[in-house]
């Protein structure tokens, strides 16, 4: 064979060889899918003779990936068009196999709440309700929102829209801490690795300072209930005893004849472990108390363990669950029968046994054991000594400028 022969039949065969490992090559790269119009149907691809659907996707930490997908046993383009379209539905709904993403708060809130009602005891009932009830909002806001995609500015939109509808600052500080609690168990399952409102500063609002209930404004609510309300004599025992013992209204509710101890004078307050701080409390008898007690104890249902038995209990023996209907009737009937406007309010009976109880003299740190305060008394004198008119006047009149002080204590020295 001649030389020249020979190099053309080595450049034949290497340019056969170039051409082969490319038709082998094209084989193996992911080649688009075109429809009937030659137009390429986006996220479909075929190598080797096989459909695969291409999909990027998000992870728990915000991190994009693309992700090929085999279409295992879809032999025509309808077919494997018919299961990408469900496997773009899919992770629109997070149930992609294989890789989830930060799931929706809309979908999340669902885990935080059946997580509250499995492990008991874990938040009181009326705390997980309060936070259902701020959670649906939130929900309506930015619920389509991936955890990991919430933003300050949704949250400032969020205020903006509460505030522009009239809801006071305290009311939107305890939404924002309704939605950090819910996030902060999301970080707990490593779906998030901050929070939205980190640094975040509370809104500011001016803190109305509610004047003293007198027991005269107690008295005039409790008669207008037992005009119009036919539960008014129940509402009035209701209102006369927080009043008296200083417990708040839900934990009076759950109150049993059981828990009134006549032969040590005290009545324990919370005996359920579903008070606010999980605890019960002991509160002694005062003269006021006392005399109520004894006077409802008259009037007990028989067939009821409970101090306010439902009267539309039937057959069950359970406890009434609200007097609020008798609250709104009664203040109706002074306005229109007595031309009196009333704000009272079921809190108004603590602000009340409180204040009295600081102005009668007692130690804050016993106060704070009737009422179930773990400060010690801070906030007795911070935020419930609203004292009455001229208390503050006869204190000043204790005051001495006089030596004679000096003197005595010079002399003892």
């Amino acid at each position: 064979m001649k030389p020249t022969e020979t190099a053309s039949n080595a450049v034949l065969e290497s340019v056969t060889q170039k051409a082969s490992k490319s038709l082998q090559l094209t084989k193996q790269r992911y080649q688009k899918v075109r429809d009937g119009r030659k137009q390429p149907i986006r996220g479909l691809w075929v190598r080797n003779g096989r459909f695969y659907a291409r999909l990027t996707v998000e992870d728990a930490a915000g991190i994009k990936k693309v992700r090929w997908i085999p279409l295992e046993g879809k032999k025509t383009m309808a077919e494997a068009v018919a299961a990408l379209r469900k496997l773009q539905t899919q992770r629109e709904e997070n149930e992609l196999p294989g890789l989830k993403q930060t799931p929706k708060l809309k979908d999340y809130k669902t885990t935080y709440f059946n997580y509250f009602e499995t492990v008991k005891d874990a938040k009181r009932p009326a705390t997980i309700q309060k936070e259902k009830g701020t959670m649906k909002l939130w929900v309506e806001h930015i619920g389509e929102t991936r955890l990991n995609k919430i933003s300050r500015a949704q949250l400032n939109d969020f205020i903006a829209k509460r505030q522009g509808a009239g809801i006071s600052g305290r009311t939107v500080n305890l939404d924002i801490i309704a939605l950090r609690n819910v996030l902060k168990k999301a970080m707990e399952n490593n779906l998030l690795k901050s929070l939205p409102m980190q640094g975040m500063k509370p809104v500011k609002y001016i803190k109305v300072k509610k004047a003293l209930a007198y027991l005269t404004e107690i008295e005039a609510i409790c008669n207008a209930a037992l005009q119009c309300s036919k539960n008014g004599q129940q509402f009035s025992d209701y209102i006369k005893l927080m009043a008296f013992c200083g417990s708040r209204r839900s934990e009076t509710l759950r109150l049993k004849w059981s828990a009134v101890h006549w032969h040590t004078k005290q009545i324990t307050v919370g005996a359920d472990g579903l008070s606010k701080n999980g605890k019960n409390r002991e509160v002694e008898f005062n003269g006021k108390l006392k005399t109520h007690l004894k006077d409802m104890f008259k009037r007990r249902a028989p067939d009821s363990q409970w101090i306010f038995p439902s009267p539309q209990r039937g057959t069950k023996d359970v406890p009434t669950k609200t007097f609020k209907q008798s609250l709104e009737l009664a203040r109706k009937h002074l306005l229109e029968k007595e031309n009196k406007v009333s704000e009272f309010t079921f809190h108004d009976c603590r602000h009340f046994f409180i204040s009295y109880c600081v102005m009668s003299g007692i130690q804050n740190t016993t106060i704070a054991e009737w009422v179930s305060h773990k400060d010690g008394g801070v906030l007795i004198g911070k935020v419930y000594g609203h004292l009455a008119k001229g208390y503050k006047q006869q204190e000043a009149t204790k005051l001495n400028f006089e030596p004679a002080i000096l003197e005595h204590e010079a002399l003892a020295g």
